[in-house]
């Protein structure tokens, strides 16, 4: 890793002052505080506040109501034994009696003095009762008042004995007409009630009237409590019957709340005064009121927040005290940490002055523990790296000795048993000709890593793999003497070859046993050794210790007779000959289950022969192209292969002068091409219908038409492609499929690899 220049740390205090970056210390500390105990204290004081405040409000309502029943009991039982004896004055009375009797002279009315006297006798016990302060009859008919000391004139009565003022005369006797039977009217100094004799009359012919005392009115309403400011006794209409502790203007509020709002059943608070409506039980159209101070109720409440915000005043001193002496005490070691750090060297980038002492020392370790990751990770990177090339040495025989191998092990940690079982296994890969031409070196290297590791799991831990050559990958078996596990994991490595049989064909080669690590590379020279023994066969093949097949038992040279008799055939131009001679030679090798080296030794005699046949008229040897047709026949694995692989160098070598109705034919394939796009266009097709192999069709097209068979047909399609994406609104999906694609994936590949862009970028650029 390239660095620069290592510099000294600067002084890291220059910026901003040791204080300073005690007070950010302080803060950070406080803030947990704040975050972790006081929010928590805080919203604690806020639940009690609102809970004591509920509590109290509920109390003080409920206990009201308690109060408002037992005083509004007491008046009601006062009132309605008012009623009561009213009624029974009437009752027994000796009215019906006066009423008769008449007024004026006579022998009858010498007993109305009597008569009169007996009902002063009844309106004087009448006013004994407590909350009578006056009784008296009101004479409907006649101009006569009674009370309990006289009885005299209505004129000279309200004149002298009951002063009142004309208009409230005039309303009194307005009022006393009709039915009544326990009916109130108010005075300016009491509170009158009315009853009418007889009762059931709509026309009455005398009047009760009970003046009833405002203070014992009063007493009966009052309520002791401290928070209790005013009582009172209301109608429907907000007229006030009595009350006790209202002043002028809490009556006319109260009135106006009536008129506004009703009157309410339930306790209500308006400002700072509360208000508890009770129903009366004497009358439905009276209310007992209460009003309560809510500044009297609330004292707890004041109270209880009082206490509440000294108590977070007081956490807030203890976390402000501790955060401070914590801060003092943190600060010493962070400060010490960051001089000691001045020693070490960094990039300039690295060193930057940002931040207090503690965002220093957590990017310093953010950077030590980062290079030492890195470094970490590139050992052990290195190190599966490094074991695999050390046992490939092992394998290849430069480590022969027991103490050497033991010190190197040692070193790169790779751990071994002295004395073991061990049998080598030697795996050669052949890739498909149609995938190895395509697949790249990053796609090998995947499959090959895939394949290691299924092959690890077969047996973990007693499983070794190294790769000695680019084609042949070691396995190295651990097992016990007497058991046949090296057979066994063959079978077993050959079904996870099998799963890759798409990809390429191979060929496992079992060494033999050894004891020792130091004699590994002999099991391994075995195992390398028996893979020349295997067949052309298309399944994944194990070579075993005693091959089947011997070398001798093939000749893997031509004959001088078989090389002229190839020459001559030339000379004639006996083409078809010359591929059916190889055709017989691949069947007669099959029929004798060849070795896939004897076979190849001998068509490399047969190919070299063409070779200079072909050249003996020619004299343009051209040695690149000539060592690539050797080795693409090095590369066949299978009989299949062999055959085409002459075919197709028998189709090029051999090849006839082609006339002009092969370049027509070729432009009506190239027509058919571009009118049938969408549709799949295999290279097998056009090749079978040319006559043609697979290979040499595709030349002959590259000759014909200047380009790929591949690359014509991609370069088509994206080029209708590219019609589609400027000139209709179609997803990507549709237009893959409209151009021959099997998905949008496809159709993304194509335009990658021809335009350099994906086909969403080439529209939004061109459009």
């Amino acid at each position: 890793m390239k660095r620069t220049a290592p510099s000294r740390l600067p002084e890291l205090g220059a910026t901003h002052s040791p204080p300073l970056r005690r007070h950010t210390l302080f803060w950070r500390l406080f803030a947990n505080y704040f975050l972790l105990i006081l929010i928590p204290v805080i919203a604690a004081s806020v639940l009690a506040h609102v809970l004591v405040v509920r509590i109290i409000e509920e109390d003080a309502e409920r206990f009201n109501n308690v109060m408002m029943s037992r005083f509004s009991e007491q008046t009601d039982t006062e009132l309605q034994s008012l009623k009561n004896n009213m009624i029974h004055n009437l009752s027994t009375s000796r009215l019906r009696s006066a009423l008769l009797t008449p007024m004026a002279s006579s022998a009858d009315s010498e007993r109305l003095p009597e008569l009169l006297h007996s009902l002063r006798e009844q309106l004087q016990q009448l006013e004994s009762v407590d909350l009578v302060q006056k009784a008296y009859y009101y004479f409907v008919h006649e101009d006569l008042i009674v009370d309990a000391e006289t009885y005299t004139n209505k004129s000279y009565y309200f004149t002298s004995r009951n002063t009142m003022d004309l208009s409230w005369r005039n309303k009194l006797e307005a009022e006393l007409t009709g039915k009544k039977m326990m009916d109130f009217i108010d005075s300016p100094a009491t509170i009158t009630a009315l009853m009418s004799y007889p009762f059931n009359t709509t026309t009455p012919d005398v009047y009760l009237l009970v003046d009833v005392k405002p203070d014992k009115l009063k007493e009966q309403i009052y309520m002791p409590e401290n928070w209790v400011t005013a009582t009172a006794i209301v109608d429907d209409k907000g007229r006030l019957i009595s009350q006790t502790g209202l002043t002028e203007q809490d009556q006319l509020t109260l009135q106006q709340r009536i008129r506004t709002d009703g009157i309410a059943s339930q306790f209500t608070i308006s400002d700072k005064t509360g208000l508890s409506f009770m129903q009366s039980g004497f009358d439905d159209s009276w209310h007992y009121i209460s009003m309560i101070d809510l500044g009297t109720l609330m004292k707890p409440v004041y109270l209880t927040r009082i206490i509440s915000w000294l108590f977070v005043i007081f956490f807030l001193l203890v976390g402000g005290l501790v955060s401070y002496y914590l801060s003092r005490r943190l600060y010493r070691p962070i400060r010490e940490i960051k001089d000691g750090l001045k020693s070490h060297h960094f990039s300039v980038e690295a060193l930057r002055n940002e931040g207090d002492e503690f965002d220093v020392i957590k990017r310093y370790s953010q950077l030590i523990m980062t290079e030492n990751k890195e470094l970490f990770q590139m050992v052990n990177g290195m190190l599966p790296i490094v074991q695999e090339q050390f046992f490939s040495k092992i394998l290849l025989g430069q480590y022969r000795d027991a103490l050497s191998i033991e010190y190197y092990a040692r070193e790169i940690e790779f751990a071994y048993s002295n004395k073991a079982a061990r049998t080598v296994l030697c795996i050669s890969f052949h890739y498909d000709p149609h995938v190895y031409d395509s697949a790249s070196e990053s796609t090998k290297t995947f499959l090959l890593i895939e394949l290691k590791d299924k092959i690890h799991k077969l047996a973990p831990g007693l499983i070794w793999l190294c790769q000695t050559k680019p084609d042949l990958l070691a396995c190295v078996v651990q097992h016990d003497q007497n058991e046949d596990n090296p057979e066994h994991m063959a079978d077993m490595i050959r079904l996870v070859l099998l799963e890759y049989s798409t990809y390429y064909k191979a060929t496992i080669g079992i060494g033999k046993t050894v004891h020792a690590m130091e004699e590994l590379h002999l099991s391994y020279e075995h195992a390398a050794a028996v893979l020349k023994y295997r067949g052309l066969h298309s399944t994944v093949e194990i070579c075993r210790s005693q091959p089947s097949r011997e070398l001798q038992q093939w000749d893997s040279f031509l004959s001088v007779q078989e090389v002229n008799r190839i020459l001559n055939q030339y000379k004639t131009r006996e083409y078809n000959k010359l591929l059916q001679s190889v055709l017989d030679l691949l069947e007669e090798g099959k029929r004798r289950d060849a070795a896939a080296a004897q076979m190849k030794y001998l068509f490399a005699d047969v190919l070299n022969t063409w070779i200079r046949a072909v050249e003996s008229e020619h004299n343009e040897l051209n040695v690149p192209y000539y060592s690539g047709l050797f080795e693409r026949m090095n590369r066949c694995m299978t009989w299949d292969e062999l055959k085409h692989c002459f075919e197709d160098i028998h189709g090029f070598l051999f090849r006839k002068t082609e006339t002009s109705s092969r370049r027509q034919q070729f432009l009506e394939i190239v027509n058919y091409i571009h009118e049938h796009y969408d549709q799949e266009l295999s290279i097998e097709y056009f090749a079978g219908m040319t006559n043609m192999s697979i290979g040499h069709f595709s030349r002959t097209f590259k000759e014909e038409v200047g380009e790929k068979y591949v690359e014509y047909i991609a370069k088509c399609r994206l080029t209708k492609a590219k019609h589609f994406l400027l000139e209709t609104d179609m997803k990507i999906d549709e237009i893959a499929e409209k151009v021959g694609y099997w998905g949008r994936n496809s159709l993304i590949r194509a335009f990658r690899r021809y335009e350099g862009i994906t086909p969403a970028k080439y529209r939004s650029i061109h459009q």
